[in-house]
């Protein structure tokens, strides 16, 4: 089932139904379900082509739910969410406490998403193309097995084309270093910034 122009109410209630939705983001076009429900992950991944279990990142609709999901963060690791959230990146953080165990394990992938939806609940996320190939910046660029096998899809206009900025943020803690895993939509000059003045601060 697609629609073009769905109310909020759609999404979160494609969501918390155990469903797949394709949606526009500030990146590339997505791919999500509750990150917490056990069949809509599987049921994700053989949409995708992935293999199960592949960590994806866990999406969340405001830095206050992301914050409040992950208590046990540092201070250092805190304050670079605050700075650096939402927008174009992928944070990888430490997760002593496995959670979203469908997402990842010893660390976890952590973007915000500020589109003007909500889904109410956070969502495990991935790009909305068959493993391996080109993503989307149009939803009709979306694999159409893909578009036709979600349960929803949400037309976001043309997107920049170009994934997050994925940053491993796990021994900032320690020793303040961090690395960049995959570069993307967010400088690493302006991530470098942002970064340093909150270590040597």
């Amino acid at each position: 089932m697609s629609a073009l122009r769905p109310s909020n109410a759609d999404f979160a209630a494609a969501i918390a139904a155990g469903g797949a939705v394709v949606l526009g983001t500030d990146t590339v076009y997505g791919l999500c379900c509750d990150a917490e429900n056990p069949a809509a992950v599987e049921r994700l991944a053989i949409l995708k082509g992935r293999p199960p279990g592949k960590p994806a990142a866990v999406a969340f609709f405001s830095l206050h739910s992301a914050l409040e999901a992950l208590p046990e963060l540092g201070e250092r690791t805190r304050a670079a969410l605050r700075s650096l959230l939402p927008g174009p990146l992928t944070l990888l953080v430490a997760n002593p406490a496995g959670r979203f165990r469908l997402a990842g394990g010893e660390q976890l992938g952590v973007r915000v998403l500020d589109v003007g939806l909500d889904a109410g609940r956070p969502v495990l996320l991935t790009s909305a193309n068959l493993a391996g190939e080109a993503d989307a910046r149009t939803l009709d660029e979306v694999p159409l097995a893909i578009r036709e096998a979600a349960d929803l899809s949400i037309d976001g206009g043309t997107l920049p084309g170009t994934p997050s900025t994925v940053v491993d943020l796990g021994a900032l803690e320690g020793t303040g270093s961090w690395r960049i895993v995959r570069a993307g939509a967010f400088p690493a000059a302006a991530l470098q910034s942002a970064l340093a003045r909150l270590v040597s601060g």
